[in-house]
């Protein structure tokens, strides 16, 4: 029998707890060469992402495809044609989400933000929240989630990154523990810590 397709919350966040800067910036995020992304990539077929953050990424040159991925925007607002290497949807992401997670692939990765997050946190359809902790305190932006009713995780696995201090942590919610994700796109031999 095959499992079902995992929903995995996957991001970089600051030690203060945010996604991005006020204004939806990623250029804080501490780049890693023991981080192998193509390694990354292979564990999904399929990205689902809220307008705003498909915004963020397409102001800043890209269109917000991702080569050898299903790229799945939830928006009311923006018309679905018209997208390069995108799917604009307009339906409601808790019904989509659980018809993707009942086909057949890859697991699906939630890519944000933190509104679509607690939204699909909120319908019982998140498995696993891995974020990459950085080394660094914004003081302001975008939440790792809005505010709402609290939820308990299961650490799952966890990798610290010595040379550029990123921590890598791997939770389950209770009740999908047999989620059972590792972290598997850090390459094993992570080099000694630089002495300053």
């Amino acid at each position: 029998m095959t499992r079902e397709r995992r929903l995995r919350y996957q991001v970089a966040v600051s030690l203060d707890g945010f996604i991005a800067g006020p204004n939806g910036e990623y250029d804080w995020i501490v780049m890693d060469p023991s981080i192998d992304f193509a390694a990354l990539y292979k564990e999904f077929d399929t990205v689902v992402m809220g307008r705003k953050t498909y915004e963020v990424m397409t102001a800043q040159g890209g269109t917000g495809a991702m080569p050898g991925l299903d790229v799945i925007v939830f928006s009311r607002t923006r018309a679905p044609e018209g997208h390069t290497g995108v799917r604009i949807v307009g339906d409601d992401p808790s019904e989509v989400v659980a018809a993707l997670k009942r086909k057949p692939g890859r697991d699906i990765w939630l890519f944000g933000g933190g509104t679509l997050f607690r939204s699909l946190l909120d319908a019982g359809l998140v498995d696993t929240v891995e974020v990459a902790v950085m080394p660094v305190l914004l003081g302001q932006g975008i939440p790792l989630m809005p505010p709402g009713a609290s939820t308990s995780l299961v650490l799952a696995d966890h990798k610290v990154l010595p040379n550029s201090g990123i921590v890598v942590l791997a939770y389950a919610l209770p009740a999908r523990r047999e989620a059972d994700v590792r972290i598997g796109f850090i390459n094993a031999e992570t080099p000694p810590p630089v002495d300053t």
